[in-house]
């Protein structure tokens, strides 16, 4: 009995260390808790990233304003809605001159240069004076528009019964602006701040006895640059010509690049206290109405002091501010403004600056150049592909030379990963802490070179990128085959045509650096995989952001990575919703 017991024991113990070493044999194959913990990370990451990200939005989106505030806020554009604001805005102009004078001359007190120009008109006894501001008009037009008809030809005896006893203000103002100016532009101001804002950007105003509003007589002479080349957008086969900073000049050329009927132009002023003339163009017959009406309505909801460059415009109308990615494009090229709304796009031009927005804008719009269609479809394909190819190295490359160096060199060809460990002999730093050195110092003499002057910049980061790269490998700070990668990833994001394209990923490059320098190729596939998921959720003006790629549409591929021949390129593309979808009939 007791050796049955015995037995039964023994059975049980080799039955528990045998489940002890089964266990034991399946957790040697589990990872260490290192690695998990990682793996918790790897998880949490994209989680707290996106949470950020939505309570980042939810906050712009309420803003910091309070009740107070808001409603103060909301009375201030309420006065300012109609060009209204300041200490005068409730001022309106009465027809009685010496009044009214007494107010102007009030209002441009502190004013050294306004002049005001008081006479009476030939031909009656009725006064008048002009006032504008020097520097800003065209004297010769003012005497041949202004002071020749009113006081050397004056008022015929025939018509001098008009003065003296008009039967209403309107008859008045009526025969002084049909018979005695002789002006192709002429507005009016019957508030004494309209009168104001008028004058201080250039136009003449003319106030008149018996004449309850100043009459606004031309336009601002200013100054203009000659039509030359773009700088930021060379080409070598195409036209040499780009906006300059005055609207009207822009206005004429788009018109000269575009005549078209069904080009539209609508003006808007922005600006609560400096206004500025903005222009929205569309093609009526092609543009989606309710672009247009988008478009529009972000303009209107403009709320800023003064709107200095289109940059302004752009971050107060783009869709997500918090994006890297810029969701409009800008541009000096009246050709391309002119491809835009052709495509069935919306432009929109501010007085003062020679870039012009372009809406809705994606991501393969920012890596296509005019030169594209200007060259046989061949070649500009072949072109558009290359840039699509430089985008990823100048993104990745620094990345995944970090990741397959630190983590991953058995993924390395062998010679090659002899040739690289015999470079970095003697290099005291990480793959992480060299790769920065060299694209902190590449972006360094990147931008000293953008500040120089043109005769010195190109050759400063020419000779100061050699040396430098030169000086670090003797030293031993870096490995020369890093030197390559970086001069390759920074000769990559040279290609891209547009500038602020070219930002983007030189941030974004960092981002994945880090990402390398953490999880090595796992945090780059990582990287990348948030990259897309945010380009993805990314939209212009209710259009996809990387349409026709997601979503997916056969047609518009024709001008995507490849560009088409053109007698291929039948239809406009397909994601703008156009009105006519025919490109040629």
């Amino acid at each position: 009995m007791s050796n049955q017991g015995n037995n039964t024991q023994c059975y049980q113990e080799s039955l528990d260390n045998g489940v002890s070493r089964m266990w034991a044999k399946i957790l040697s194959y589990l990872p260490e808790w290192p690695i998990w913990g990682q793996a918790f990370l790897l998880f949490l990451i994209p989680i707290l990233y996106m949470k950020g990200y939505q309570w980042l939005r939810s906050s712009l989106k309420k803003g910091t304003f309070s009740n107070k505030d808001q409603q103060n806020q909301d009375a201030s554009t309420n006065s300012s809605s109609n060009g209204e604001s300041g200490n005068y805005a409730n001022i309106r102009l009465t027809g009685d001159y010496a009044k009214d004078l007494i107010s102007v001359k009030a209002t441009f007190g502190q004013n050294s240069d306004v002049r005001i120009r008081e006479f009476t008109i030939t031909g009656t006894n009725t006064p008048a004076a002009v006032i504008f501001v020097e520097g800003l008009v065209d004297h010769d037009r003012l005497d041949t528009h202004i002071f020749t008809p009113l006081m050397i030809r004056g008022v015929p005896d025939t018509e001098r019964a008009i003065f003296e006893e008009p039967r209403d203000e309107n008859e008045l103002k009526a025969y002084v602006k049909s018979s005695l100016l002789p002006v192709g532009e002429l507005q009016e101001a019957e508030t004494l701040q309209q009168a104001a804002q008028a004058v201080l950007t250039g136009k003449n105003a003319l106030f008149i006895e018996g004449v309850a509003s100043a009459l606004l007589v031309g336009s601002a002479k200013g100054k203009s640059r000659s039509l030359e080349e773009p700088v930021s957008e060379a080409l070598l086969r195409g036209p040499r010509i780009g906006f300059t900073e005055r609207l009207s000049d822009n206005t004429g050329i788009l018109r000269q690049f575009g005549g078209n009927n069904e080009l539209f132009m609508t003006k808007h002023q922005v600006g609560a206290r400096v206004k500025r003339d903005l222009v929205i163009a569309y093609i009526a017959d092609i543009a989606n109405v309710d672009l247009v009406t988008e478009v529009e309505r972000r303009v209107q909801n403009l709320d800023m002091d003064i709107m200095l460059e289109s940059g302004y415009v752009e971050q107060l109308i783009e869709d997500d501010e918090l994006s890297p990615f810029q969701q409009i494009q800008n541009t000096e090229r009246p050709d391309r403004v002119v491809s835009g709304l052709l495509e069935g796009r919306v432009a929109i031009l501010l007085d003062g600056t020679p870039f012009a927005l372009i809406v809705p804008s994606t991501f393969s719009m920012l890596l296509q150049s005019p030169e594209d269609y200007y060259e046989r479809w061949i070649p500009g394909t072949f072109l558009r592909m290359l840039r699509f190819l430089a985008a990823t190295i100048a993104l990745l490359a620094p990345a995944l030379y970090i990741s397959f160096i630190s983590f991953h060199p058995g993924l390395i060809p062998t010679k090659l990963a002899l040739t690289i460990i015999q470079t970095r002999q003697g290099v005291p730093f990480p793959s992480v802490i060299e790769a920065l050195i060299m694209e902190t110092s590449i972006e360094i003499l990147r931008e000293a070179g953008i500040r120089l002057p043109k005769p010195i910049g190109p050759a400063m980061g020419i000779v100061g990128g050699l040396i430098i790269g030169d000086a670090a490998v003797q030293a031993g700070i870096v490995s020369p085959f890093l030197v390559i990668v970086v001069a390759v990833t920074a000769i990559s994001s040279f290609s891209i045509p547009t500038y602020s394209a070219g930002i983007t990923l030189r941030i974004l490059r960092f981002v994945g650096m880090f990402s390398a320098a953490i999880y090595g190729l796992f945090g780059v596939v990582m990287f990348f995989l948030l990259l897309c998921s945010h380009l993805v959720r990314l939209k212009s003006f209710g259009v996809p952001y990387v349409t026709p790629a997601v979503p997916y549409s056969l047609s518009d591929w024709k001008d995507f990575f490849i560009r088409a021949p053109l007698g291929m390129m039948r239809k406009r593309p397909s994601m703008m919703h156009p009105k006519d979808p025919d490109r040629k009939k």
